[in-house]
């Protein structure tokens, strides 16, 4: 993996744990020489994930919608900010400079892009590997959503489960080594 996106909150939500991890998961990509494609924020904890990642010496693409700009919201001095028209278009892009997507603690936008790229790979869409930094426990509730929903038929046995794990080294390199799944170029988002 090259680049991978990564999706988190706009606030920074009331635990410690969860700013550190963004400063983690933002030098362990640095490490990794793999770039950050991020929602272009300054703010909450995709803020704090991409100055860490500038901090560290990382290579840092914000894809944010034109009236978050005006709202004066976008990060400065990130490597590379892309500028678009909508939130769709943002996600569209997103996905289009990742080779890797991981989901932090978050709110509704955070479980949007998540569920969003989930159903592209699950259509074919996109073969890159999805992962869950799942710091204090913060997505126990969703296993045990996938369990109930793989459980009552709604999720077939080749429906790929996200990666998930408390362990950054051990996400990154469960991502590392997954094989693309297929996809079919008919479906594009």
């Amino acid at each position: 993996m090259k680049s991978v996106a990564v999706f988190c909150g706009a606030n920074h939500g009331n635990r410690v744990a969860y700013r550190d991890a963004a400063v983690d998961l933002g030098r362990a990509l640095v490490e990794r020489n793999i770039a950050l494609v991020y929602g272009g924020g300054n703010i909450g904890l995709m803020g704090d994930l991409a100055s860490a990642t500038l901090a560290f010496g990382g290579r840092v693409i914000g894809v944010i919608p034109d009236f978050m700009v005006e709202r004066e919201l976008a990060h400065e001095g990130l490597s590379e900010l892309v500028v678009v028209d909508s939130m769709h278009t943002r996600k569209a892009k997103m996905a289009e400079l990742a080779q890797g997507f991981i989901a932090m603690p978050g709110g509704i936008g955070t479980f949007d892009e998540l569920f969003e790229i989930l159903t592209w790979a699950q259509l074919g869409i996109h073969p890159y590997p999805v992962g869950l930094l799942d710091v204090d426990s913060y997505f126990d509730p969703f296993r045990a959503l996938w369990k109930r929903a793989e459980k009552d038929g709604f999720l077939h046995a080749q429906t790929r489960a996200p990666i998930i794990s408390s362990s950054i080294p051990e996400l990154l390199d469960a991502m590392a080594v997954r094989q693309p799944a297929g996809t079919d170029s008919r479906i594009k988002p």
